[in-house]
């Protein structure tokens, strides 16, 4: 059996960074992920894609993504339910990340956090 998920996309808020009552961080994001292909306008849609990532991975998101940033984000998708407030059941899929890559750089110009260990660094002189 496999369960991977890989996606390429734009952090649509800054990441929700918390903790668990027994201290482990985990912050939470969504991506905004352009579907490969053009509806009957010929515009491309977007797909929302919740995720979260824990520990040390958590923390670094938390500290270093912001609104807008493009990422890459491999990992599993997990299905979980819960009770509502008002009583009804819920689904909520989500993306579980084992790993996150940072495919730009800030806008600000402040300094790109060190890669995640097995991450290169991208040359400064790429053409795009």
């Amino acid at each position: 059996m496999l369960n991977r998920i890989v996606l390429i996309g734009r952090l649509t808020r800054d990441p929700e960074m918390r903790y668990t009552p027994q201290g482990v961080p985990v912050a939470s994001f969504t991506l905004a992920v352009d579907r490969s292909f053009a509806n009957q306008q010929g515009q491309r849609e977007t797909d929302f894609i919740d995720c979260i990532a824990w520990r040390k991975l958590g923390e670094t998101v938390g500290n270093h993504l912001t609104k807008g940033r493009l990422v890459a984000t491999e990992g599993r998708l997990q299905i979980r339910s819960y009770e509502a407030q008002d009583g009804s059941k819920r689904r909520v899929a989500e993306v579980v990340c084992d790993s996150v890559r940072f495919l730009d750089r800030p806008r600000d110009g402040a300094a790109a956090p060190d890669p995640m260990p097995g991450e290169a660094d991208l040359p400064d002189d790429l053409p795009f």
